[in-house]
């Protein structure tokens, strides 16, 4: 079952029969029309974790159908339950940075059906990034995990509740200290600090203060640390060189 999963057909294969069953038969029935929404909601976060797990993007086409041919056109949107609609656009949420589809991210927001309980989380924004910071504390592959943490740039001047935005803080700031429990590679770690430091600029400079200060109460990291600076400041130095070795082979040229 897997080995068919993971064929590149079975994106297509699985968006026409739901299509199919949703859209072009018509379902008098709310509990089978839910029970197949609930069933294409269930079975498309399966097929998405599994390129989640191998960095691949097989199931980019299935993503693109559920956004663009689904969630942002609203006669067919209607024909889902309203159950169903949240749990689309919950599970779009999840994903949408890791299918490169936050161009859409705009028209994704304005569509968001409403919830429930909206009054006591927020807006469509606090939806996304709660599903966002839930996906990122998932993560355990790293290309995938730096791929994510590359675009949460795009969140910055997004509204947000006070409690979402802090729980967005805590979780890019977990990401920014070795060690247990996440053990973020120094990759991780510099991608985290750079979304903090945009998302989030007022207090930056005592931030990275106070980690300073944590990382020197562990002295078996100072080696690398170090290391890594003296690293930097070579790559720093060499890359000033050939900089100004190339600007002044381009001036003659153009005298």
């Amino acid at each position: 079952m897997v080995q068919l999963w993971s064929q590149s057909f079975a994106s297509h294969i699985f968006s026409l029969l739901f299509h199919k069953w949703l859209f072009e038969v018509e379902l008098e029935n709310q509990e089978i029309l839910l029970r197949y929404s609930s069933a294409l909601v269930q079975g498309a976060t399966n097929v998405f974790w599994i390129d989640i797990q191998t960095n691949t993007r097989r199931f980019q086409s299935l993503f693109r159908y559920l956004l663009e041919e689904v969630a942002l056109e609203p006669i067919r949107l209607k024909k889902i339950p309203i159950q169903a609609q949240r749990e689309l656009y919950l599970l779009l949420s999840r994903f949408i940075f890791f299918y490169n589809s936050v161009d859409k991210l705009d028209s994704f927001l304005r569509n968001f059906p409403e919830f429930s309980n909206a009054f006591l989380i927020g807006g469509p924004g606090d939806f996304l990034v709660i599903e966002l910071t839930d996906q990122l504390q998932k993560l355990k592959v790293e290309p995938v995990l730096l791929h994510y943490l590359s675009q949460m740039k795009i969140l910055q001047g997004m509204e947000l509740r006070m409690t979402t935005s802090t729980r967005l803080k805590a979780c890019l700031y977990s990401f920014t200290s070795p060690g247990g429990p996440m053990y973020p590679t120094r990759a991780v770690r510099h991608a985290a600090w750079d979304s903090l430091d945009s998302l989030f600029p007022v207090g930056r400079y005592p931030r990275h203060l106070i980690s300073l200060f944590f990382r020197l109460l562990y002295p078996w990291y100072w080696p690398s640390s170090c290391w890594n600076f003296v690293v930097s400041c070579i790559k720093a130095v060499l890359y000033s060189i050939v900089r100004l070795i190339f600007s002044r082979r381009e001036k003659p040229r153009q005298s």
